[in-house]
């Protein structure tokens, strides 16, 4: 499994959007990203962390920060929970895997004595020159958007 680090050169990747539209690391190089990964689309957590993400998106957006949400849930998917939450921010599909496997968030899991497969609920900041500025793992979605923001301030000062 990959093990990323703060300092380190943040993987490049090629995904397409709840519009089917194709983001990649390269067309954001310049500016600060907040990159997080999770589980499901339209699940409790997923749906707090995504609408506190929206909500402070005007802050995010007037720093100069794109938001981009990670998860292997399709692109039709991520239309739908947008469109039932109202959220603004963009999502991004990784049905392959591919993507999460390169940032180390796609490993086992134990629920309830099983083991399975599953996203890692993960933050990255990306600095303009694209390495790893912070690192949030195993995050707890209350407080979570906001706390980014917080320390993306501290980190752009």
């Amino acid at each position: 499994m990959v093990d990323l680090i703060v300092g380190d050169n943040a993987p490049e990747f090629s995904l397409l959007d709840h519009n089917s539209n194709l983001h990649t690391l390269r067309e954001v190089k310049g500016k600060w990203i907040v990159l997080y990964f999770y589980p499901k689309d339209n699940t409790p957590g997923c749906t707090v962390e995504g609408i506190d993400f929206s909500r402070l998106k005007v802050e995010f957006d007037s720093l100069g920060v794109v938001i981009w949400g990670v998860s292997p849930d399709s692109p039709k998917s991520h239309c739908s929970f947008m469109d039932k939450q109202n959220l603004s921010i963009v999502l991004l599909s990784d049905e392959s895997k591919s993507m999460l496997e390169l940032y180390g968030v796609w490993a086992k899991k134990k629920f309830m004595g099983k083991e399975y497969m599953g996203v890692l609920r993960t933050t990255f900041l990306i600095d303009p020159k694209g390495r790893i500025a912070f690192i949030w793992r195993d995050v707890a979605v209350k407080g979570h958007a906001l706390d980014v923001l917080e320390t993306l301030k501290r980190l752009k000062k």
